[in-house]
């Protein structure tokens, strides 16, 4: 085609996008990154980064409750929740130069802060201008979902996106959602002081774990009073002035529970509609996912795409994984292409204990009929568990029998993330 102005141009500057710009930038291509919201998406403003200051937050609220058990006595403490949703926001704009303009802008890459509409698969416009492109990058994220339950939309209620705004903490605080985000922060809220429960559909939290494995979170749930509400199906909420009730059905009976905060964390979906996808014929997934070959290509040849817009993994992490991917193909293809490799995704959900995992579940290893031996190891008996008070836990390894190659690791207990990564 005609000379154009850029090689590349990555829509939406979350992980994926910015990675996708680094790479374009470290190989000397041209490169546009358009963002209409803020730099560093959803893991630096309202996801990884929040979440997990807010976590820490609530970890020294647990440590001081069991001062004892360090030698300390008369430890006095009181939490401050407007000033810990504060330090939430100290933390992420301390992150924030790393995914800033300034920095992306020194690499090379052309920032353009606005929303980008595709109007042919080789022109964006942003702010009134058409910008030309061998190739496009689609990195735009996901959005929570929100169900349509009956008067939610009545009552005060937030989701991962708004939760940062809070600074009166709720009194009771309804989690509707047993996933990692509903696991997390109800646990975070419970140990700051609010009273929490949980409404999950299933009849367990974090159905992508090992039921045993999981069974350590539950048990640190209970002993921290949070009231999980397995197979609950809720039918209406009703605003009551200042409370909003919650009318459910559990086990064939019927009940009501009043709180005064609701948070909503039963998934995300694709941001895959409104900015010209639709109008090119770009096929989607049932899942609205956008449909990519194993180059992370779609429909449309020099359309590509990463992250939550692609799935199947909605994780930080996967986001810059496939984005190296999508990157180098779009520019480098048809003499160099990369398909995308899953054979290793690890993740972790950060309750306490912590749950980390990476390959094939047990469930996952017998449902596909992979002769299999389970090896566990107590974190009971880890030297630095002991030394910290913290332990409690196992790792459980699955190999196939007579082999020493990893099929599953999961790890619920507090060095998760060391054991997971070393």
């Amino acid at each position: 085609m005609s000379k154009t102005d850029y090689n590349l141009i990555a829509i939406g500057a979350g992980s994926g996008g910015l990675v996708s710009s680094f790479i374009g930038s470290a190989v000397k291509a041209k490169v546009a990154l358009i963002e209409k919201n803020k730099m560093g998406g959803d893991c630096l403003n309202t996801g990884c980064v929040p979440s997990k200051a807010l976590i820490s937050s609530a970890k020294a609220v647990q440590v001081l409750k069991k001062h004892s058990l360090y030698g300390l006595k008369n430890v006095s403490y009181e939490v401050d929740f407007a000033q810990t949703m504060e330090r939430v926001q100290e933390i992420i704009a301390k992150v924030e130069p790393h995914d800033s303009v300034e920095r992306y802008s020194s690499l090379g890459v052309d920032c353009h802060s606005g929303e980008a509409m595709i109007r042919s698969p080789h022109e964006v416009e942003v702010n009134g201008r058409v910008l030309t492109t061998k190739n496009i990058v689609v990195a735009t994220g996901a959005r929570p979902f929100v169900p349509p339950i009956p008067g939610l939309e009545d009552v005060p209620f937030s989701h991962s996106d708004n939760l940062w705004e809070l600074r009166k903490q709720p009194e009771h605080l309804a989690v509707i959602g047993g996933g990692p985000v509903g696991s997390e922060l109800a646990q975070a809220f419970r140990r700051l002081g609010s009273e929490v429960t949980m409404f999950n559909l299933g009849p367990g939290i974090l159905p992508r774990e090992d039921l045993d494995m999981v069974q350590f979170i539950c048990d640190s749930f209970e002993k921290d009073g949070i009231n999980l509400l397995d197979e609950t199906t809720i039918e209406r909420i009703e605003k009551l002035g200042n409370t909003s009730r919650i009318h459910y059905s559990r086990h064939g009976e019927k009940q009501h529970l009043d709180v005064d905060h609701i948070l909503v964390a039963v998934g995300r979906i694709p941001y895959t509609f409104g900015f010209g996808l639709e109008n090119l014929g770009v096929e989607l997934n049932k899942n609205k996912t956008i449909k990519v070959d194993k180059y992370l290509r779609s429909s449309i040849r020099n359309i590509y795409a990463c992250g939550d817009v692609a799935g199947p993994y909605q994780f930080t992490h996967m986001a810059g994984h496939q984005a190296w991917y999508a990157t180098v193909n779009a520019l480098f293809a048809p003499f160099k292409k990369f398909a995308v490799d899953y054979s290793v995704v690890p993740w972790c959900t950060y309750t306490d204990p912590e749950l980390a995992r990476v390959g094939l579940s047990e469930d996952e290893a017998k449902a596909q009929n992979i002769p299999h031996e389970v090896t566990t190891y107590g974190i009971d008996d880890l030297d630095r568990a002991i030394t910290d008070r913290m332990d409690y836990g196992k790792v459980k390894v699955i190999t196939p029998i007579g082999k020493d190659k990893i099929l599953l690791s999961p790890i619920p207990c507090f060095i998760a993330k060391v054991n997971s990564t070393s």
